[in-house]
């Protein structure tokens, strides 16, 4: 949609509108009952103010006639039982609003928890591919920057819409029984400010979505500069002044942005306070003369004065919270793009139960895939099998296709063409989250979880987290168990340096603690990236004696660039910009002459006496001689 069309604004304003009803369930569903707390509140709020104003007018008819006539009434008597009720109302106004306040702060704090846990359960669920696209990361953006403030502003603005119109009715009939022309002026005055507040908020909210990729840089740049993972590069490279520099020159176009919008809405409003004004000063002028002219006593006249005065407050904060709740739904729609993110991968609407254990195993069949937002695919035709209790390792030089094919094994994306099965069954007709349960999977990018190393393990099936009996010998099996129990806590240490008392291990050691909570899972296929990257000989070969010992009915499919690693694999497929050249044992590739038997001379060279180059130029002479 083009959002300089002069239509784009009032677009916005229906949907915003249409969100309300969907607003409201939201906070009713997540605080019904406060949410009736509130609104009885509301109710006795908006009555105080009223009563408070008829009894001042009371009080001072009773000082005005005991004062122009000493013989009529009881004199002092009745005004202090005036006062006495006027203080009552004070009190109770001030009893009504601090438990206004609590109630409001606990409806809020709910309704905020409630947002957060639907955030959370979304990106939780949204398809692995989104996080690839920088646009989901603009739309993510954009929810968790409203999620945590707008619910509660959502909340305050209900009830205050709710309190002043009740307040803002009353006002009004009081006013036309002065004049019709004084209730008529009055209620059109504010209009200005609330058409002035919406268009702000339509401002704010293209210039938000437009500007997300900026502020998300700004963001990004002020990581860098403040977190670990970056900050001995920053130092070594001496990289502190030209981040500050990018940052500030970002940060200059966003403040330049936001102030001009600020001073357009600050001489709008400024407009509308001059409008109002005049309406108010005019109806105290319409006021004085009808109390001069006769038909209204002096307490009318200090009433009526109070009523214009509570009555423009009113109804500016009525206008004002329309215009916020206008405003909140325009920027909750952020949260509901987010939420409506459709999911490419999904599961059938009767899924067939996911094979356990497996029989005939994994097969690729003519696979061929490309990246949502790639030009080319990542693998072509690729078809390959993995049997239980069978090693498969892929091989390949770096963007050859090897990772995708294992997102496409993990589900996480689905082929354009051909199939990926599971005994025979087509992935795609299983429910995705019941199949990814029966896999073991350690990324070359593993996670680091810093919390206890129990966790940490235990993470590998959710399910069993209290098994440390199990957690511990997974530990044994990926060789870790004799580090984490020398911790200060054991396997209740904090793990990482994110908080206190955390203690922090190494690459190496942080490997095995990932290998072991693939070993814990309860899974029928093991699948490691580069699953002994930072591990020397001795434990390399103690790794891959567990996985053997784990895979007896299983399956493993292992990526990895040390032909140590490799030549363990009982089938090994190589692979070339997207598609399988060669596949075989380890003798039989080597034997074969072709690209695997390259790479693994040419990695073998630095400990074998003939060289890569040696062994290049004979295959040349006897390829030559034949």
């Amino acid at each position: 949609m083009d959002r300089n069309h002069p239509t784009t604004g009032l677009l916005e304003r229906v949907g915003a509108v249409n969100q309300v009803s969907a607003a409201l369930r939201f906070v009713w569903d997540a605080a019904s009952g406060w949410m009736i707390a509130r609104l009885g509140l509301v109710a006795i709020q908006a009555v105080l103010p009223l009563a408070g104003l008829y009894l001042i007018k009371l009080i001072v008819d009773a000082v005005s006639n005991s004062v122009s006539d000493p013989s009529a009434g009881q004199g002092f008597q009745d005004v202090l039982v005036l006062i006495f009720l006027a203080a009552f109302i004070a009190l109770l106004t001030a009893v009504t609003r601090a438990i206004s306040g609590f109630v409001s702060e606990a409806q809020a704090q709910l309704v905020t928890d409630h947002v957060a846990d639907v955030l959370h359960e979304k990106s939780a669920a949204v398809d692995f591919g989104y996080y690839e696209d920088p646009r989901y990361y603009d739309t993510l953006h954009r929810a968790q920057q409203e999620a945590p403030h707008r619910p509660t502003r959502l909340v305050a603005n209900l009830t205050l819409v709710c309190q002043s119109t009740l307040t803002a009715t009353g006002i009004v009939i009081l006013l036309a029984t002065v004049h019709w022309v004084l209730a008529a002026v009055i209620l059109l005055a504010v209009f200005p400010a609330l058409f002035v507040r919406a268009r702000h908020a339509g401002r704010m909210y293209r210039w938000q979505r437009d500007r997300s990729p900026l502020v998300r840089t700004s963001s990004y740049i002020g990581w860098l500069l403040t977190q670990a993972p970056h900050a001995k590069e920053v130092r070594l490279y001496e990289l502190g002044d030209e981040l500050r520099k990018r940052f500030r020159a970002v940060r200059t176009v966003i403040r330049e942005e936001r102030l001009r919008l600020a001073r357009q809405v600050g001489i709008e409003n400024a407009a509308t306070q001059i409008v109002a004004s005049i309406v108010v000063f005019g109806s105290y002028a319409l006021i004085a003369w009808q109390t001069v002219s006769g038909p209204l006593t002096v307490g009318d006249l200090v009433m009526y004065f109070g009523a214009v005065q509570r009555g423009q407050s009113t109804l500016q904060s009525l206008f004002a919270g329309l215009g916020s709740l206008y405003e909140d739904n325009l920027f909750l729609s952020n949260l509901t793009d987010f939420l409506n993110i459709e999911d490419r991968v999904v599961a059938p609407s009767k899924p067939r139960s996911t094979p356990h254990p497996i029989r005939e195993g994994i097969e690729f069949r003519s696979v061929t895939f490309a990246y949502p937002q790639g030009a080319r695919p990542v693998l072509q035709e690729v078809s390959m099998r993995v049997r239980p209790g069978e090693m498969v390792a892929l091989v390949g030089s770096n963007g050859s296709g090897k990772t995708s094919l294992v997102k496409l094994l993990c589900r996480l994306y689905d082929p354009d063409e051909g199939s990926v099965t599971l005994d025979g069954i087509d992935l795609r007709n299983l429910d995705p989250v019941e199949y990814r349960r029966r896999i073991g999977v350690v990324f070359q990018d593993y996670a680091k979880y810093s919390l206890s190393a129990m966790d940490n393990i235990g993470f590998g099936d959710a399910a069993r987290l209290d098994s440390s009996d199990q957690i511990r010998h997974a530990a044994r099996m990926a060789g870790v168990d004799q580090v984490l129990e020398g911790l200060p806590r054991g396997y209740d240490t904090l793990l990482g340096r994110l908080f206190p008392e955390g203690e922090e291990l190494s690459t190496g050691e942080w490997q095995k603690v990932a290998l072991a909570r693939a070993f814990f899972s309860d899974t029928d296929l093991l699948v490691v990236d580069e699953p002994t990257s930072a591990l020397d000989a001795e434990a390399e070969a103690e790794v891959f004696r567990s996985i053997r010992d784990l895979i007896r009915n299983r399956a493993a499919v292992v990526i990895s660039h040390r032909f140590s690693t490799v030549r363990m694999a009982d089938r090994i497929y190589v692979m070339d910009r997207g598609r399988i050249v060669e596949n075989g044992s380890h003798e039989e590739l080597v034997s074969l002459g072709g690209t695997y038997a390259r790479l693994f001379h040419i990695q073998a060279a630095p400990y074998v006496s003939t060289t890569a180059r040696d062994w290049e130029t004979g295959r040349r002479v006897n390829e030559s001689s034949s």
